[in-house]
């Protein structure tokens, strides 16, 4: 476990993640992270559930309609 703490920036509240916790979460300064609910308490992630959905529904799309997308791209 990583204790992290509360800094003020501006008119708001920000959590400083260390170097290492970046690395391991594949991070960079500008890259958005999620915070979802979980049954023990709360998960910081890079991985958006809603976008993962959307993308699910996308390739199931692709797929049944390669054919007309392969005209569409000509």
């Amino acid at each position: 476990m990583t204790a992290l703490k509360l800094t003020r920036i501006g008119n708001s509240v920000g959590v400083i993640l260390p170097k290492e916790v970046l690395a391991r979460l594949k991070l960079d300064a500008g890259d958005s992270v999620f915070l979802t609910e979980a049954p023990d308490g709360y998960r910081l992630t890079p991985y958006d559930a809603e976008f993962e959905a959307q993308m699910k529904v996308a390739r199931e799309v692709m797929k049944r309609r390669r054919a007309a997308l392969r005209e569409l791209a000509k």
